[in-house]
């Protein structure tokens, strides 16, 4: 790369919001790199670097070519033969071409395809310099960023996600001109708002990180989260607890600051007496304070904010984070007290008056129907049906008192919290929190059979009633999050082992819905009115769809495990009613698929497939007998595989009928011999018909003892 040059470009804002900022910034550096790629620019975009801060974005990239490339253009005039008139002479079309690329049709040249011939202008252009396409490439990749509410400011024309002061674009040494959101770009960046105002002089690109480490701006993203960690790790040690700073916290902090400094904290040991999880929310999420926690994981009184600032007087910040918190503690303490003074189940009554959804009734109704799921689930998985159905009477509950009216992401934690309060049974107050659960990407299941129930009936509840009013997701919108519902529901019956048929639940769910709901999703016609339609075939439907979107969600949950798509195909194929006999089946399945009988057994099945199914185009269904008659046999291959079939299907009765599936396909796995061997020896084609027919139902044999697991040809 001759005379390449880093090259830097920092734009700096008003203070971008904290949550969305590693996303402008990745978007940022893509478009840059874009840009760049774009135009021919020979960069060392493997090298390149984001710097974000809360007050500027940055992309930094150690080569950058000074030009481009020269650039050869080739533009595909009209055809040969109709760009020449009668007498051979150049028709309008032609002449036109050849003067809109400003040459003579003589230095026109010809392209010659399989398709014919065209008339062509090709040109070499030279490459523009770098310094005269940055200023588009930094603008397009601005406009490219995910912005969904733009702002303007003072009288300008143009937006961005904040206010815009001042922008470096430096080629090495050089400035490189340009204008961009009304900046003129130059080499005066700024550093720390507070500890470092004025302008810093950046010399150069590779001098510009170190020039705002001297401005008191830690400009590396990955530098100042190591820096929180290690200013937190510091001043817990005055705490003597534990401090817990999850990596959502830790990125937080990293985009409120440039310079963090971490500020030891104490509140009044009285509110303790709240739950710690309203206590630590408020820190968390409102405050962006860090909690801390002793030997035993209790809450303590102490906790830490992270200044942007190294103040000279650290206790007046640490009074004003202890002030600010202190008002909003109070207020939990409010709510939790008044709380206190109503029992849980009182509030039923004042579900009646809150809609859940239009067409399916108030949260009382919902309440109703998870109520009577749960009940028909915990018989059939010999949980407490008592237990089950209290909990879902009461799981609403919390969602009307003050505590979760002030913290919402407080539901199902308070309700467990007042339920312990009311006494009641430990297993209801615990599935009153775990039906939530998972409530994120990587969160455990409910840990206690009460709360799966719970769970799993809530989430049929919610899949079978917003599919049944037409608002299922569409595309990348899912307002009701029913694609993280579908994969809570299949993980709670996966993996708390609670074996169901999940569409016959499905179907159950349905019929508790008010006909008006099932009514609702059959909006048909351009007049807009509800057809009067029988709904129970729309059951029948919805169950199947749900059905398909619960399974669509597996795809990705058993990836990320291993197991290939092909494994997963497998046993879709089959069908299996239940999803707990869904994993024993594929986990069986990849057992199998590590035995070196597995690729010629799967071959084998997929051989059997098509002439089966040839059979069955060709001469019906009815074509393919189940009866294999011993005296049709001519060779010893097929009496051989007819026997090792027996064989294996006697074995196997014992752990088909205990859904030990690997212990079948490893017996299974024994007919590889006698499979092969009939393969290599018999014409299943025989001209004798009898003949002919006995060997297609034994082969139908031999498909039905794998695909009673898997139809393994698909592996």
């Amino acid at each position: 790369m001759s005379a390449a040059k880093s090259l830097l470009i920092e734009l700096g804002t008003e203070e971008l919001p904290p949550k969305a900022l590693d996303e402008l910034g990745a978007s940022f550096l893509r478009g840059i790199s874009d840009g760049l790629s774009k135009r021919g620019i020979d960069a060392a975009l493997d090298q390149a670097k984001l710097y974000v801060t809360p007050r500027r974005l940055a992309v930094h990239i150690p080569q950058v070519a000074k030009a481009q490339p020269e650039q050869s253009l080739e533009r595909r005039g009209p055809a040969v033969n109709a760009a020449m008139d009668a007498d051979g002479n150049p028709g309008k079309a032609l002449l036109g071409f050849a003067q809109s690329c400003g040459v003579s049709v003589e230095q026109l040249e010809k392209l010659e395809t399989d398709k014919g011939a065209w008339f062509v202008f090709r040109t070499v252009k030279p490459g523009q310099p770098v310094a005269s396409l940055l200023p588009d490439i930094v603008d397009e990749a601005l406009k490219g960023l995910p912005i969904p509410k733009p702002m303007r400011w003072a009288d300008h024309d143009y937006t961005f996600v904040r206010p815009a002061h001042w922008l470096v674009i430096l080629h090495g040494a050089d400035i490189v001109d340009g204008e961009i959101l009304g900046l003129k770009s130059g080499r005066k960046s700024r550093g720390h708002r507070f500890m470092h105002p004025n302008p810093v002089h950046v010399s150069d690109a590779d001098g510009w990180l170190d020039a705002m480490r001297a401005a008191k701006v830690l400009a590396d993203p990955a530098e100042r989260r190591q820096r929180i960690r290690e200013e937190v790790s510091r001043v817990a040690l005055q705490t003597t607890g534990m401090p817990r700073l999850d990596d959502a916290l830790l990125d937080e902090i990293a985009n409120l600051t440039e310079w963090p400094v971490a500020i030891a904290c104490t509140f009044e040991s009285e509110f303790l007496s709240v739950p710690p999880e309203a206590l630590v929310t408020t820190m968390e999420a409102n405050q962006k304070f860090v909690p801390v926690f002793d030997a035993q994981s209790k809450l303590t009184e102490h906790f830490i904010g992270v200044a942007n600032i190294d103040s000279k007087q650290p206790n007046e910040i640490r009074k004003g984070y202890e002030r600010v918190i202190r008002p909003r503690f109070a207020d939990a303490k409010f709510f939790w007290d008044e709380d206190l003074k109503t029992p849980l189940a009182s509030y039923q009554e004042a579900l009646k008056s809150v809609t859940y959804q239009q067409s399916l009734g108030s949260l009382w109704d919902k309440s109703v129907r998870v109520a009577e799921l749960a009940r028909i689930i915990a018989n059939r998985v010999g949980v407490d049906a008592g237990q089950a159905t209290r909990a879902a009477s009461l799981a609403k509950c919390d969602l009307l008192t003050r505590m979760v009216g002030e913290f919402p992401e407080l539901q199902g934690v308070m309700g467990r919290y007042y339920a312990q309060h009311n006494n009641e049974a430990p297993e209801v107050a615990d599935a009153l929190d775990s039906v939530y659960k998972p409530r994120f990407a990587g969160d455990t299941i409910a840990s206690g059979k009460v709360g799966q129930v719970l769970a799993v009936a809530e989430r049929v509840d919610t899949l079978v009633g917003i599919f049944a009013v037409g608002l299922k997701p569409s595309g990348n919108k899912d307002p009701f999050a029913l694609r993280r519902a579908a994969l809570g529901l299949a993980r709670t019956l996966i993996e708390g082992k609670l074996d169901l048929d999940h569409k016959a639940l499905f179907i159950e769910a349905l019929e508790l819905l008010p006909e008006a709901a099932l009514a609702a999703g059959l909006k048909a016609g351009k007049d807009g009115k509800t057809p009067a339609l029988d709904v129970g075939p729309r059951r029948v439907t919805l169950a199947t769809e749900l059905n398909d979107f619960v399974l669509d969600r597996l795809r990705g949950y058993y990836a990320e495990q291993g197991f290939s798509p092909e494994q997963f195909e497998a046993v879709l194929a089959v069908a299996p009613a239940s999803l707990v006999d869904f994993d024993r089946r594929l986990r069986a399945v990849a057992e199998f698929g590590r035995r070196p009988e597995a690729a010629s057994l799967a071959s084998a099945n997929k051989r059997v497939a098509n002439i089966l199914r040839k059979q069955q185009e060709e001469h019906g269904a009815q074509s393919i007998g189940t009866h294999v008659d011993p005296a049709h046999f001519e060779a010893d291959a097929e009496r051989a595989l007819a026997q090792a079939l027996e064989a294996a299907q006697a074995d196997n009765t014992a752990a088909l009928r205990y859904s030990d599936y690997t212990a079948v396909l490893a017996r299974l796995s024994q007919l590889q011999a006698p499979v092969d061997a009939f393969f290599d020896n018999v014409l299943v084609n025989a001209d004798n018909p009898a003949v002919r027919a006995n060997r297609l139902a034994l082969l139908g044999r031999l498909k039905a003892q794998f695909t009673a697991i898997a139809d393994i040809a698909r592996l």
